[in-house]
Order: structure tokens, then sequence, then C-alpha cells
């Protein structure tokens, strides 16, 4: 098969063969038609995203296939099956073992494609919403990063789970989209202090944060918490040190928490799976929400569809077309 290598040297990709993989007991192969660019796949290639163990080396963390090979074990699939998956790696590949338990089948009337933009984003949006942040219907939610792939799928979420919806983005028509996506409110941060127009539509404040910069907006994401209010931190894009008033957090009962999907055990990544799947699946289905794809670029120009999320380009996903 082929698959995307780095070459470690000099951070230079290319699209060469390699050998298959081996399913252990309880895995299936997948013959991979389609898979996404995620933040995680950057960093992992400028060596800054260390491969869990057992996990492949290749970058990807979701494709979409059709099953090719059944290892000991596995009962509840065929080859054939069109299916699609979080992994741990591996996406950017034109095969994967994974995890039977993971899988879930694709609707007939769905491409490859489609289904190929869910798995890492709307876990991650899943899990660190409601799992770790226990959002609950009636709530105010604000998500930095709202016209990202999980901030899109937080926004569907979110406004299906009956919450207010507060989002920044860094562009006039990624707040538009957003908006038109669900938000309630949407502040371009370049444009605004975004805690004081969050003040300005909330005084008092939100329950719940889901936050990708870190550093640089801790203290203000700490301030517009309330009283029990939860922030989520799922990726450093400013800066992993930051001060902190823990009298602050002691006083109003604040909770800071750190999340990560991908070293998760695989009985935790099944419990996501699970839950996700029994809440969210069935509005996917229907089309209550839907995966936003904002381009489709062949594996073969890998680079370029890394460069359109290193210039904060997208709106939604990216999708590598591996056949």
């Amino acid at each position: 098969m082929k698959a995307i290598c780095v070459d470690p040297d000099t951070l230079e990709i290319s699209w060469q063969e390699v050998p298959d993989p081996k399913p252990k007991e309880g895995e299936v192969v997948i013959d991979i038609h389609a898979s996404a660019i995620n933040r995680a796949d950057l960093l992992q290639r400028a060596g800054n995203y260390p491969v869990p163990p057992g996990a492949s080396t290749y970058m990807g963390l979701e494709a979409a296939g059709v099953i090719s090979e059944l290892s000991e074990g596995v009962t509840d699939w065929q080859v054939g099956d069109r299916v699609c998956t979080l992994l741990g790696g591996g996406g950017y590949a034109e095969r994967v073992a994974t995890p039977a338990s993971l899988l879930i089948r694709i609707p007939e009337d769905w491409d490859f494609e489609k289904a190929a933009a869910v798995p890492e984003v709307f876990y991650t949006a899943y899990l660190n919403l409601f799992i770790e942040g226990e959002l609950k219907e009636g709530e105010t939610v604000l998500i930095h990063g709202g016209a990202s792939g999980v901030g899109t799928a937080g926004i569907q979420m979110a406004k299906r789970a009956g919450c207010r919806v507060l989002v920044t983005a860094g562009r006039p028509n990624k707040c538009k989209y957003c908006k038109e996506l669900g938000a309630d409110v949407a502040v371009n941060y370049k444009e605004d202090d975004f805690e004081s127009a969050i003040r300005q539509v909330s005084p008092d404040g939100v329950d719940v944060i889901l936050d990708i910069t870190a550093a640089a907006y801790l203290k203000p994401n700490i301030n517009l918490l309330r009283t029990r209010g939860r922030l989520v931190i799922i990726a450093l894009l400013t800066g992993a040190k930051a001060e902190i008033n823990l009298a602050q957090l002691m006083r109003d009962r604040k909770r800071v928490i750190g999340s990560v999907l991908r070293p998760r055990s695989l009985e935790e990544k099944i419990e996501i799976h699970d839950r996700f799947e029994n809440r969210f699946w069935p509005d996917l289905l229907s089309g209550a929400i839907q995966p936003i794809i904002y381009k489709t670029v062949p594996i073969e120009e890998t680079e370029a569809a890394q460069n359109i999320l290193t210039n904060n380009e997208n709106i939604g996903k990216v999708i590598l077309k591996v056949r």
C-alpha cells in the first residue's frame, strides 16, 4: 500500500510504498477511500505530538472506507461493509488496521468524504462539551474557533441540546457562517476584545468554555466563567504556560479541565464512541446536524491540504480523497 510519510530531517512529505497493516485480534483492515486533516497532524509532522504506544506512525486520526479483512474475534462486521472510524493514527494511507469496536456503519446515501469528516471532530466536541464540560440544556457555552471542524460540530450539537451558543472566530465570513449554523452570537476576536464583547451579550458570563487557545486566553476565560463554570482546554495554540488566580477558582468553584482524545485508552474511546452514537448519530442520519466540509483534496496534494489549516483558511473540514 501507499501512505504519506514524513522525512524526519526536512519534514517534507511524500506518498510512497509502505508495508500493509497487520490487524491484531478484534481489529479489521479498512481500504481507505477518504481521510481528513486535523491540527494534530500538523503537530505530529513537526515532531510536537508523540504517537501513542501501539498506534500507527502515519498521520491521520479518522478515515472512511470499506472493510477488506477481519481478524479473529470480529463477528459483527463483514468484508465489504462501508464504515468510518476514529483512529490513533494511519488515516493518511490506502489501508489501516483498527479496532472493530470503534466502527460506525456509513449510510448508503453518504459518500466517503462526508463520513470521513465525522469521527475526530464530532467525538472531540462531544467529549469535551458534554462529558468533560457537563454541558446541560439551558446553559450558555462559549466555543473558541467556532469555524473550525470541532467548532462547527460543537455549535450544532450544543444547539441541538438546547443551549445558548456564543463563538469566536477570526474573520467576518467565519462569524457569519457560525451564525448561519446556529450560533446565537459570533465575535470577531481580531476586531473586538472577546471578553468585553461576550460580557455585552451575557453579562453574568457563561457556564462552559471550549478553548483551543490556552495561555493567552486563560485569564479572560476564567473571568467569564459563572460560579461552577467549566473551562475545557483542548489545544495550546497560544502556548502552554500562564498565570492563574487560584483564589478565584476556589471562591467561585470554577474548574479548568485539560483534555486530549488521542492518547486515551481503547476502553475510554469505546465509551465515547458509544455515547456519541446513541445521542447524536441519529441527528447526523436525519440531517439535523451535518459535517461541514470546506474542501476535498487528493491525498497526493496533502501538503496543500495541510497549508489550508496552517493559514486558517477553512470553515469546517479539509478532506483527503484516497480512492
